[in-house]
């Protein structure tokens, strides 16, 4: 009964790294769940390489736009490497299995964030921050040119927060598209090219971080 992320445009390029910013409950998961195509808009359109995104097919999808979520609680006991092993699913056919290289990227995708050593331990008994590198790593196994992730650093210590900023630093240096948010200013201005602030469910404001995240705003 109440609508959220109203009237906002954008438009993300490879190697760009945008933040959103905003209090909690203005619409920025909701907004990160209709650009995934997950829930539809009310109005408007998500353009995906050109194409409506409505229009594309769930494996495609895959294949362009990985997902880091705010939080996730794993049901089974699936291993850590397990899990990071679920990005590569639209990289297989439907009745396949992962293959040796399927195993050799996630566990580079493990390695680049530091939690190789967790490649056996089940999923459901590793800490909060753990469980969130894990997440990002699945999203980097994924091998999509463009990763939304959804407060990427909320869970974590200080030193994994260095380590997933520098991480994002060098997919976008790669020509990686990273969308994400974020309750920290200072990480919008150590990694953003541009930010949006959402209020009221709207975008208040959008552009480089020096010109737009200003102390009235």
């Amino acid at each position: 009964r109440r609508v959220v992320a109203s009237h906002i445009d954008v438009t993300v390029g490879a190697g760009e790294v945008l933040c959103l910013l905003g209090p909690n409950g203005c619409g920025k998961t909701t907004l990160f769940k209709t650009l995934l195509g997950l829930i539809p808009p009310l109005a408007g359109e998500v353009l995906l390489n050109g194409v409506a995104i409505a229009r594309q097919n769930r494996r495609d999808i895959a294949r362009a736009i990985a997902y880091v979520p705010q939080a996730h609680a794993p049901v089974f006991a699936y291993s850590v490497l397990d899990l990071v092993l679920m990005g590569r699913t639209a990289h297989l056919g439907p009745f396949s299995s992962p293959e040796a290289r399927d195993i050799e990227i996630a566990h580079a995708a493990l390695q680049s964030l530091g939690i190789d050593a967790l490649a056996e331990a089940d999923a459901t008994r590793i800490s909060g921050g753990q469980l969130q590198l894990a997440l990002i790593a699945r999203a980097l196994a994924q091998d999509a040119r463009m990763i939304v992730m959804d407060e990427p650093t909320a869970s974590l210590d200080f030193g994994n927060k260095l380590i997933v900023l520098e991480r994002i630093r060098q997919l976008a240096g790669r020509g990686f598209s990273i969308v994400l948010s974020t309750h920290e200013p200072e990480q919008v201005f150590d990694l953003a090219d541009r930010v949006a602030l959402i209020e009221g469910g709207a975008l208040a404001a959008i552009g480089p971080p020096a010109t737009t995240l200003t102390g009235e705003r």
